[in-house]
């Protein structure tokens, strides 16, 4: 696996939740998802509800997932693509997916998986250590080092 590809895979370790992305109808849609890292690949949990899950299924996909709002100094977003299948998690990749949310859009969650193989990813990354800074407002905000 390329290093853009491993790295991104690393990324998305260290975070629970992202948005994939393709088009059902001719119509562009992002939804949330759950996901979570299993080998080179990536399950992802969605609500089955609006029907995302079949646009998804033998398609390609595009998922995301960020730092942006942690406060971190250095935040990065990771992108990747690839086709999406949907699958039957074993009973070790559902405990590692955790507690489901009990409601999404005001309808019980009924979870449908799917598994993504990276074919290509991007990472980027911003070092906002010093300089124009983002609150967790979103307010920019700019940090002043004063001499003591």
């Amino acid at each position: 696996m390329p290093t853009d590809e491993l790295r991104a895979i690393e990324l998305l370790t260290r975070v629970p939740y992202g948005r994939v992305a393709t088009s059902m109808r001719a119509m562009p849609f992002v939804a949330p998802a759950r996901h979570v890292v299993d080998g080179g690949g990536v399950l992802i949990r969605l609500h089955r509800g609006p029907g995302y899950h079949r646009a998804c299924h033998g398609s390609v996909v595009v998922y995301e997932a960020d730092n942006l709002n942690s406060g971190a100094a250095e935040l990065w977003s990771v992108q990747f693509t690839g086709t999406a299948e949907i699958v039957e998690p074993t009973a070790e990749q559902l405990a590692a997916f955790g507690p489901a949310p009990r409601t999404v859009d005001g309808e019980p969650f009924d979870p449908v998986f799917l598994r993504v193989e990276p074919r290509f990813a991007t990472v980027h990354s911003l070092d906002c250590s010093a300089g124009e800074r983002t609150d967790p407002a979103g307010e920019r905000t700019e940090e002043i080092h004063h001499a003591a």
